[in-house]
Order: structure tokens, then C-alpha cells, then sequence
């Protein structure tokens, strides 16, 4: 764990590992330069952490350490295998499905960091110290003592069994431990070496803490109209709705909509809700349909005109994905979740659904729009 181990840096570099890896071997074998020189790092690096060139020379050490430090981490985790070549590390993949998991989105990497934060504390028998920190903070008796003394006891745990001489690197890394944990589970974090005075919350553990959701939010816009101005805007979205379409093709291999026109090689990934008109969800793979191009162009948008939508066909999109979102929820695969369909329909539809609302239930709510 170190300073560039977020959810937000830990999903990227794992969606650029799996890019990267692509169509290669499985067994293929990796360097941090292979990723640091790949051009959908250098690109995308740059639009969603606003960092510059990793093709400039003088920012090589910045570039080191984000890139090494997740592959570490992965490395430990065994999701990655590391092995010392000469001077370099090389990396292949053990784990392709975690690997695919973590690159999905950072609520994801958050959940991989918290599971395996909980294993080492559990593996070291240290996890007992921030289990009694939680409870004591779900029960609102957590006090600044109680911080000072889980804090003090992780430093002398450090020290005690690590390499680590000395207790300023031990408080670089101890709110990377603490924060996730602190934000999964809704309690007080740390932040500048004191306890927040409420729950630590989730965008603060980003590396781009700004949501580019709510980036120069104007009170006297609804929440819509600022989405269409960022969307128009932010390069960030750009890559976040590439990101999702690639998730789609690496996981159908068909027209998920079986008509008589789902003939032939499905190469289009279409907005069932269209992006320029709900930007809030045009990044969610729930709002993300496979079609072959004769669907796509005659159907999904009649005449082949993209600001076109044909609102059966819509209908008959959302009935398909949320068929492929059934499977995948069934088998667990974590590639879908029915929460987040129910929020794609809340939105495009403009309801106010449970998420509690069954399959059945939808079906029949989309059928009669």
C-alpha cells in the first residue's frame, strides 16, 4: 500500500493492463514501461488526471510510482505474478477475471481494497484492532483517543514486523489502510494525521478527489443541465464511456437484442438512453447494448440518423439487456448489478423505483412506457 494505491488510479491501471493485454497470450509478460508507453495511457492519463505527458522525460520518477505502486499491490494480492528480471520487475497475470473486475469501475477497486486490506490485517492478526475501532464507531462512542491509539498501535506493528525504521512512512500508509475501510463502512477516516470529524467518504479517497460530476456546479442549474455541460466539456467522460463500451465487447460476443436482424458480426455498442440527452448514465454498462450494424442503423436509429431514437426499439433493448443483466447476476459475475439498471431506467424514464424492484416487476413497467 502507498500513496497512489486509490480506487481511482487502482481501476485505471487495471484497464490498462487489460487493454494493453488485449487479444495477447495470457502468459504474456509485462514492465511497468510497457504500460507507461502504451498510447491508451498516454492518452488517457492525461484527460483523466490532468497530469502531464508520460512522454515527457522530466516527469518520469511521478510516472514511476503511478504505475509500480498498483502493480504492487496487485502483485501482493497475487492477482498479478512479479518476478525481478535483472534490475526490472516483470509482471504476468494470474488473475484475469479480478484483474477485469477492478478495471470495471472504482466502486469495484474500492471493494477489492477493503477485501484485501481485511485478508492482511486478518493473515497479520491485526484486523481485531479495527474491528473494535469500528464498532465503537457504529455505536457513536469513537473518540479522538480511540484514533490516537489505533494509530499508535499500526506504528508499532509496522515496526515491529517490517523492514520500516521509522513512523514517517508508517503515516504515509496508514490512511491508505484506514480510509477504505473507513469509507466501505461509513465511519471516521484520517485526514492531515487526525481523525475527520464525521465518516470519511467515498470521493475523498480518490487521487482526483473533484467529482467531474459536480465539477463548477452552478445552484441555480438542475443537476441535468450541469451533466450535459460536463459532458460536453470533460474529456474525463470521454474515456469513461470508452471504457464501458470495450466492457461490452470483451463480454458479448453477439447482438444481444435476437432479431431477425442479429445477423452477422456485432460491432456496435449503443446508447439504450441516449448519451447526449442523459450523461449522467451514459457511462454505465447497464445503458450499454451490443447490436450489429444493420440493428444499429435501421433500427436502434431509423434512416441511420444518430440523434434518432425509436422508442420500441428502446423498449426492446432495455427488455434485452436487462436478459444479459439476469444472466450475469445469476452467475455472479459481477459484470452487471440489477441496482444500477434500476437507476438507468429511474433516469431515463424519470421515475423514482426502489432498487428493491424485482426483474418481473420492470419488465412490465418498461412494456406499458
Amino acid at each position: 500500500m502507498d500513496q497512489k494505491v486509490t480506487p481511482d488510479v487502482l481501476s485505471f491501471v487495471a484497464d490498462c493492463i487489460v487493454n494493453f493485454l488485449g487479444g495477447k497470450d495470457k502468459d504474456t509478460v509485462f514492465v511497468v514501461g510497457d504500460i507507461w508507453g502504451f498510447p491508451y495511457f498516454v492518452k488517457n492519463t492525461i484527460a483523466v488526471f490532468g497530469k502531464p505527458s508520460p512522454e515527457n522525460e522530466t516527469v518520469g520518477s511521478e510516472y514511476d510510482k503511478f504505475i509500480a505502486q498498483p502493480l504492487k499491490t496487485l502483485a501482493y494480492a497475487k492477482i498479478l505474478e512479479e518476478k525481478k528480471v535483472g534490475r526490472k520487475n516483470t509482471y504476468t497475470v494470474l488473475k484475469p477475471d479480478i484483474l477485469e473486475y477492478i478495471s470495471q469501475n472504482e466502486r469495484n477497486a474500492l471493494n477489492f481494497l477493503v477485501f484485501h486490506i481485511e485478508k492482511v490485517l486478518s493473515d497479520s492478526d491485526f484486523i481485531k484492532n479495527f474491528e473494535e475501532y469500528k464498532v465503537k464507531a457504529q455505536s457513536t462512542k469513537l473518540n479522538s483517543e480511540d484514533f490516537e491509539k489505533l494509530k499508535e498501535k499500526f506504528q508499532k506493528f509496522i515496526l515491529g514486523y517490517t523492514n520500516i525504521n521509522g513512523v514517517t512512512e508508517i503515516n504515509r500508509v496508514f490512511p491508505k489502510v484506514l480510509n477504505p475501510y473507513s469509507a466501505f463502512y461509513q465511519i471516521p477516516g484520517t485526514e492531515k494525521g487526525r481523525m475527520t470529524h464525521g465518516r470519511f467518504i467515498y470521493p475523498d479517497l480518490m487521487y482526483n478527489r473533484e467529482n467531474f460530476r459536480d465539477i463548477g456546479k452552478d445552484k441555480t442549474l438542475s443537476r441535468q443541465e450541469i451533466l450535459k455541460e460536463i459532458a460536453e466539456q470533460s474529456e474525463v467522460i470521454v474515456y469513461r464511456v470508452q471504457k464501458a463500451k470495450n466492457i461490452i465487447k470483451r463480454h458479448h460476443s453477439s447482438s444481444e437484442v435476437k432479431d431477425s436482424l442479429a445477423v452477422g458480426a456485432a460491432t456496435q455498442v449503443h446508447h439504450i438512453f441516449p448519451e447526449h440527452e442523459f450523461p449522467e448514465i451514459s457511462d454505465y454498462t447497464e445503458n450499454l447494448i451490443l447490436l450489429t450494424p444493420q440493428q444499429h442503423n435501421t433500427r436502434a436509429h431509423p434512416d441511420n440518423k444518430t440523434q434518432t431514437i425509436d422508442l420500441e426499439y428502446q423498449k426492446e433493448c432495455l427488455l434485452s439487456k436487462m436478459d444479459s443483466i439476469t444472466v450475469s447476476v445469476s452467475k455472479g459475475d459481477n459484470l452487471y448489478a440489477k441496482e444500477r439498471f434500476v437507476h438507468v431506467v429511474n433516469v431515463g424514464y424519470n421515475l423514482d423505483l426502489s432498487t428493491n424492484t424485482s426483474f418481473e416487476e420492470l419488465k412490465e413497467i418498461i412494456r406499458k412506457r
